[in-house]
């Protein structure tokens, strides 16, 4: 984990006319904060609380495991800690009240653990007695565990978007009850007599697709899940465009406000089709998007999984590039960015799964 926690300050430049050139005779403080970054290994219970920083609202569900579901507090005024700090070396710790998470960035890379970087905002440090740290075990997150879901809506996406429809021992299904404007090839279908795992390889009409795989039988109820897509990379990023609430009568901001939550990111994934990313993008067609991290190697209330969860509801394509070149092969980068659904009044959230009963 790396750390970088500096003292900032602003200064009024006395420059009134002295009958020299030199710019100023003094320089007086007049603010004084903290600011910095953080970046270590998304972890499944030391990271949820940066979490509630970022996002503001939170909530536990389960008995074991615990689902912990971060969303957007519609408030300029998020959770805030008090950051601590052990300097062995200097002999001196330092304690930094209403500390605030002003961007945190996921990055998902081969060969590395999920990690995050936070830039962090706090009140300027206060000397403290000497804490003593300590540590637990914790499950992390690796590339491999990395599940990418795309679908044209939330339901789509979370898997629980349905409808019925025709289709006999063949591929074509048809008389859909839904349009086939919230489907998009590649996306899985679930049902009585439809064989595992089957996808979308067509969309023949605002009513019928074809299967990849013909049904056993008669098959009229569908379940509809993500088109799953292979990355290289991706990386989301989380703002909330702090702004110091700077008063009169004190050198240190009275507190940090948000005034506006964004979302962005990239991808990078081998260009194999047009129906991966660039149908979506040249539509443009917003997608829901789900990057679902499942720790398998740990087992957590006897049969169950870590899991680190990000679902964008509503994203838009912005920038896609397909370099080609020599003796090497074709991927493509996509610039995506998230918007707020109307529907399902969402634009992102983030679960974690994990054994902590107690919550943040």
């Amino acid at each position: 984990m790396d750390l970088t926690i500096d003292e900032k300050k602003e200064f009024a430049t006395d420059s009134q006319a002295y009958g020299i050139i030199e710019d100023n005779v003094n320089l007086t403080q007049t603010k004084k904060w903290v600011a910095g970054t953080l970046t270590g290994n998304v972890y499944d219970t030391s990271f949820p609380p940066l979490l509630y920083a970022m996002f503001g609202s939170y909530a536990k569900a389960g008995s074991g495991p615990y689902t912990h579901t971060f969303t957007v507090g519609e408030t300029a005024q998020h959770q805030s800690y008090t950051f601590l700090l052990h300097d062995p070396l200097s002999g001196v710790d330092y304690s930094y009240a209403n500390g605030v998470i002003e961007k945190l960035e996921i990055n998902f890379a081969l060969k590395q653990f999920i990690q995050f970087t936070a830039s962090l905002m706090a009140q300027s440090g206060v000397v403290q007695s000497t804490f003593s740290p300590s540590t637990t075990t914790e499950n992390r997150f690796l590339p491999q565990y990395l599940v990418a879901g795309f679908a044209p809506t939330l339901a789509g996406v979370q898997g629980t978007l349905t409808a019925t429809g025709t289709c006999s021992s063949t591929t074509a299904v048809t008389g859909l009850s839904i349009s086939t404007t919230l489907l998009r090839i590649g996306m899985t279908v679930t049902g009585s007599n439809i064989p595992a795992g089957a996808t979308i390889v067509a969309i023949v009409s605002a009513s019928a697709l074809t299967l990849s795989t013909a049904s056993t039988g008669s098959a009229t109820s569908y379940t509809f899940g993500p088109a799953v897509v292979a990355l290289k990379s991706a990386k989301v990023t989380f703002s909330s465009n702090i702004e110091s609430q700077d008063v009169l009568g004190s050198l240190s901001p009275a507190d940090f406000l948000n005034k506006e939550f964004s979302i962005d990111g990239a991808f990078e994934c081998i260009w194999q089709n047009e129906s991966d990313a660039k149908t979506a993008f040249m539509g443009p067609t917003a997608q829901a998007m789900s990057l679902i991290a499942t720790n398998t190697d740990v087992t957590i209330n006897s049969s169950y999984h870590p899991i680190f969860n990000i679902t964008l509801a509503q994203v838009t394509f912005q920038e896609l590039g397909r370099p080609f070149k020599v003796k090497d092969l074709v991927y493509q980068s996509v610039k995506f960015k998230a918007s707020y659904n109307l529907s399902n009044s969402l634009m992102g959230e983030v679960i974690v799964t994990n054994a902590n009963s107690s919550g943040y």
